[in-house]
């Protein structure tokens, strides 16, 4: 079909961007690290606090919580380092309580990363705010709804999906493999499924998987359809591969793996106790939401590329295989050396 030809077309301009910007994404490019400044109520006015904020980038030396100047540090600051980030811990006296109060994060507006802010209170209540660049201050209300909670982690899951590059690059892989938009439907439906599954089973506790295999087997599942890319190109339709005739399936299989990688974002920021099962569901709709709005957009330049009329190159389906194939060697080694 010409929509196939089309999307194969585009996305090697898409790609020749992505092959730009993983390398600077740097080897966790698939994570989503944004920091978590926490406050679970220990006492009427008495908070235990927790900040934790990612080490990679110069983060945990560029931001710094602003809290409440009503209230008092107490005790000693217990710190340490939890993978990627380090996390401090420390209690805080608030005579008045937190709410109508303010709460900032200095050096925020110069980075690309956001904070969640959550508040747990001892009768199980919880107020979830994001702090981002553009807003990295917020006051606490006096409670929390349900909207608040929807908006929140429906924001969450589309942020990760469209700054995961690695999860973006397997998606475009399949937009390149697919030739047909009845099999393109299927295939990503399959996807969705499949990482849907595994996103909740690892976030409920159900599954557990070391995050680090789980890294490098997305790196592989990105070098693998780079290469059934490369071997339609050289063997054309004499020689089609698991991925060009059953995409659907190569795409569940993966999917089930990249699941396990949405759970390990998720759970670095942490879920309500009593809204639990909206926060994951909203989290994974916000995945699908960013993961429709790309595959629309590349869609939508494979449109405006037809209307120009360019020629095609003849070996932009190697290129492309070429280009992905060398990303995803990149990351396996990386991720694998990084997990020793």
């Amino acid at each position: 079909m010409a929509t196939g030809s089309a999307v194969r077309v585009t996305a090697l301009a898409a790609l020749s961007l992505f092959a730009v910007l993983a390398p600077a994404q740097g080897a966790h490019a698939h994570e989503f690290s944004p920091g978590f400044l926490g406050f679970a109520q220990i006492a009427e006015d008495s908070f235990t606090v927790q900040w934790k904020v990612s080490l990679s980038g110069g983060l945990a030396e560029a931001l710094t919580p602003q809290l409440p100047e009503e209230c008092e540090f107490v005790g000693p600051v217990h710190a340490y380092v939890m993978g990627d980030a380090r996390v401090q811990q420390r209690d805080l006296r608030c005579d008045a309580g937190l709410a109508g109060r303010s709460v900032a994060i200095a050096g925020l507006a110069g980075t690309l990363t956001d904070v969640l802010l959550r508040v747990d209170y001892l009768d199980g209540s919880s107020i979830t705010r994001l702090l981002t660049p553009a807003n990295p201050s917020t006051t606490i209300p006096e409670a929390q709804g349900i909207i608040a909670v929807i908006t929140t982690y429906l924001g969450l899951g589309t942020e990760h999906i469209l700054i995961g590059v690695d999860h973006l690059l397997f998606v475009l892989a399949l937009l390149l493999l697919v030739n047909n938009l009845r099999r393109l439907i299927i295939t990503v439906t399959a996807f969705t499924v499949a990482h849907s599954i595994t996103l909740g089973a690892a976030t409920l506790g159900l599954v557990r998987v070391p995050q680090a295999p789980v890294e490098a087997v997305i790196a592989l599942s990105i070098l693998f359809l780079a290469s059934e890319l490369g071997r339609q190109h050289v063997a054309g339709e004499a020689r089609r591969g698991l991925a060009v005739e059953f995409p659907w399936v190569v795409a569940f299989v993966f999917g089930l793996l990249h699941g396990f990688g949405f759970a390990g974002a998720l759970t670095e920021v942490g879920l309500p106790a009593k809204a639990l099962p909206l926060a994951l569901l909203f989290f994974n709709l916000g995945v699908e939401v960013g993961q429709l709005i790309f595959i629309f957009a590349v869609l939508g330049v494979a449109w405006l590329w037809r209307r120009t009329r360019l020629p095609t190159p003849p070996v932009w389906r190697l290129a492309a295989a070429y280009g992905m194939g060398s990303v995803a060697v990149f990351w396996v080694f990386d991720r694998t050396l990084g997990g020793i």
